[in-house]
Parts: structure tokens; C-alpha cells; sequence
């Protein structure tokens, strides 16, 4: 299957799964006790865009490379998308325009060292950089202790750099690692197929989808669904092997980096007067500890003269 075939299907699953979730009720349209299906019909979405029904048709088959934006707003309102799943379709219509050249494949780029300078500044959050595939390429003491089960996973790549998807969805122990397991997967899922609009050239973005589809039934349920994530933040409740129990309040921020790298600054923190942050206070004690303990010994300044 070429590109754009691909894309055209990504399109059609997306459109119809949006319609699928409305009914004639919430859109305000007439209901008959001899409707076949929940959500609403096509000619029902193209009357509420203001489009010929043909057209939506068309549309909804993939052919979305020449509409316009006004068109895609039209088609957005009718189908009530959040501001995540407009933004999907947008970037789901960019990438169907023809190129007058192969796309670039968007390249890695390194995390400066002022970032890493920012993230061990942070004693008393758990910081780390995540880019859009979930790779975790930066993190704080405090992120690997509180992560300890993730980045000790076997589902780390050669460079022992974690990925939060294949944790979630391989790692028999995110099951207990994350309280709520089920969120986490919803979330990640989610964030994945945004990911995958932004950038449907990325190909080690397709090899992760192709590989959590084919070992986690899990994910491919949830794939299906095609959930849009952009930003996530919220509360995130814990199991960790040696502090117990945690509920954290996690943050995500924008970092901007050179290029079209989307790259993510995560941070969890607990809420003051708790039992959560007496025990994240714990676990940042023995982050710091282990962390002087494997910097390379320093060598003592010399003495001035006199």
C-alpha cells in the first residue's frame, strides 16, 4: 500500500468513526425508530456542513487533499470534533496534498544541554523529555526513580533509552505499575495516532505502531477506535516498588527544538501537606544519593599561587 492509499484510509476510518459517535438527537435532526444505525448517516453530516452529499462522500473516502480550510471547519462543527481531533484532521488533509517532491523524513535531533541542565535543576519533580513516537530522550534523578520499573524494562531499545508505549503495552508489570492501566493505554493510544497525522512519513513511528499492533491486542483494540490525543495532563496515581502508593499531578509543556521535532517536557509532582510528597520526598533523597554516587570523581582544583 502506498502513502497515499494509506493516508485515504486513515481518513475514511477517522471520518466515519467521528459520525458513528453522534446521534441524530445531539445534532438536532429528526429520529425514526426505523433507523438502521446509531450515528449519523453521511447525507445527514454533509446537511449539517453545508455540502452536497456526493461530496461528503468523496470526502469521507479519503479524497481530502484539495479542500479547503473553510470546508474542513464546516465538516469539523458537523461532526463536533475537540480542538485535538480538528487539528488531526487538519494535519490528516496537509499530508494528502500531492508534493513536488518525495516528503523528508523528519530527522532526530539531539536535547541541547541546557535542557538536561533544566531537568537536574528540578530536584523535587520528576522531569523528563518525551518525543512524539513516546521516546523518552531526557530525564531527571528523580524520573528514573520514580520510572525505575520502565527504564529497567526489557522493552528499553539498544541504547537503553525507554519508550512509554511498548512499556505500557508490553511489560506485563505496567499492569501493576500504572493504578490505572487502562487510562494510561486510552492516553498513549491516543497520542500515537496524533502523532502518526503530524507525521505519516516518520517510518520509525510506523515500525512501533506495526509492532505494538502485532504483539498487544490491547493496542490494536484502541488503534481502531482512532482516539486523537495532543496534550495530556492530569493526575497520575502510582504503584512504585519501594515508596508505595503515589498520586501525582503531571504537567505536559511544548519544547521547542530546531526542525519539526515535537518533543515534550513532562513533569509530576505532588501535592504539598500530602502522604504523596512525603514519599516522593523519599524517593528524590535516594534519587540524589545514587546520583552522586555514579558521577565520575572530580579532580581537585588546584591551589592558587601565591
Amino acid at each position: 500500500m502506498d502513502q497515499q492509499s494509506g493516508n485515504r484510509a486513515e481518513i475514511r476510518h477517522f471520518l466515519s468513526s467521528r459520525r458513528a459517535k453522534i446521534t441524530p438527537a445531539q445534532a438536532g435532526l429528526p429520529t425514526s425508530a426505523r433507523r438502521r444505525v446509531a450515528g449519523l448517516r453521511r447525507e445527514e453530516v454533509a446537511v449539517l456542513a453545508g455540502v452536497s452529499t456526493e461530496w461528503y462522500t468523496r470526502l469521507e473516502k479519503g479524497h481530502i487533499g484539495g479542500v479547503s480550510e473553510a470546508v474542513l471547519e464546516a465538516v469539523a462543527r458537523a461532526l463536533r470534533l475537540d480542538d485535538d481531533e480538528r487539528t488531526y484532521l487538519f494535519d490528516l488533509a496537509r499530508s494528502s496534498r500531492p508534493a513536488s517532491r518525495t516528503p523528508s523524513r523528519r530527522r532526530d535531533v539531539e536535547v541541547p544541554p541546557q535542557v538536561q541542565w533544566l531537568l537536574d535543576s528540578m530536584t523535587m519533580s520528576s522531569a523528563f523529555v518525551r518525543n512524539g513516537r513516546t521516546d523518552v530522550v531526557a530525564s531527571n534523578p528523580l524520573a528514573r526513580a520514580l520510572y525505575a520499573p520502565m527504564f529497567g524494562s526489557t522493552t528499553v531499545d539498544e541504547r537503553g533509552r525507554p519508550n512509554l508505549a511498548r512499556y505500557i503495552f508490553l511489560d506485563p508489570s505496567a499492569h501493576y505499575f500504572f493504578v490505572d492501566w487502562d487510562a494510561a493505554c486510552d492516553a498513549t493510544a491516543a497520542l500515537l495516532r496524533a502523532e502518526a497525522g503530524r507525521e505519516p512519513h516518520d517510518r520509525a513511528l510506523r515500525e512501533l505502531i506495526g509492532e505494538l499492533c502485532t504483539l498487544s491486542p490491547e493496542f490494536r483494540r484502541l488503534w481502531a477506535v482512532h482516539d486523537v490525543l495532543i496534550r495530556h495532563d492530569g493526575v497520575k496515581r502510582l504503584r512504585h516498588p519501594e515508596a508505595g502508593r503515589l498520586e501525582l499531578t503531571f504537567q505536559s509543556l511544548d519544547l521547542p527544538l530546531p526542525g519539526r521535532a515535537v518533543h515534550d517536557l513532562i513533569t509530576y509532582t505532588a501535592e504539598p501537606g500530602t502522604e504523596s510528597e512525603d514519599r516522593i520526598k523519599l524517593l528524590a533523597s535516594w534519587a540524589a544519593t545514587q546520583s552522586l554516587a555514579t558521577e565520575p570523581e572530580r579532580p581537585s582544583p588546584r591551589p592558587e599561587p601565591r
